[in-house]
């Protein structure tokens, strides 16, 4: 919250703070702001752009976890011993790690690490703890399924046309970009746990935790 303006000193008023002129409001990470409302609106902003996020990410990791009929049909999610993987890495069609890909579709450390990559990096954002690392996770797992899916492509293995919209900057960088964001505007400090987070002993000894 934005301190309160100080009172215009009346004219005539020689005290040292008529020369130091109006204090201008300060939002709480120190950042000048035009008005008491502009910081305060700005972290709210990015709180809520980091529960959307986290909904998102939650989402895929329940969807593919039970099967709840949207992008895994009912009866063949992961808790069914179905596989998280198998029917996207299996269907990739483009680009330098085609075989890649192909190989680790199905294997146990693939569905592990893939849905405890969506679960934890949900739950950063949810909470608002770790954003940092979130980050880093979500930046790595985003640039693994943009190579997947290769935008640069225009035609696939096959011949057929890829139907790329965008050869480089497509929904995989835009999320990246927006989890580096929501870390480096401490996003979780608004309605979330970040500022408690911080105070704790080894986030204050290892700052790459926040």
């Amino acid at each position: 919250m934005a301190l309160q303006q100080n009172p215009r000193p009346l004219t005539g008023d020689h005290s040292p703070a008529s020369h130091r002129g109006t204090a201008k409001p300060v939002a709480t990470d120190g950042t000048a702001t035009r008005d008491g409302t502009t910081g305060t609106a700005l972290l709210r902003t990015a709180a809520v752009l980091r529960i959307l996020m986290a909904f998102t990410f939650l989402w895929a990791f329940f969807d593919k976890a039970f099967g709840w009929g949207y992008a895994t049909g009912a009866g063949k999610g992961w808790v069914d011993g179905g596989s998280p993987t198998m029917g996207f890495l299996i269907g990739v069609s483009a680009g330098p790690m085609e075989s890649t890909f192909h190989a680790w579709a199905g294997d146990a450390w693939a569905d592990w690490a893939f849905m405890l990559g969506l679960l934890g990096i949900g739950v950063a954002l949810l909470s608002g703890i770790a954003l940092r690392p979130a980050a880093l996770a979500g930046t790595a797992m985003m640039a693994l399924m943009w190579a997947a899916e290769w935008p640069p492509a225009r035609y696939l293995s096959d011949g057929s046309p890829s139907m790329s919209t965008n050869p480089i900057i497509d929904y995989h960088v835009l999320y990246a970009a927006v989890l580096v964001l929501l870390a480096v505007a401490l996003a979780g400090r608004t309605w979330g746990l970040g500022q408690a987070w911080a105070r704790l002993p080894l986030v204050r000894e290892h700052r790459w935790l926040l």
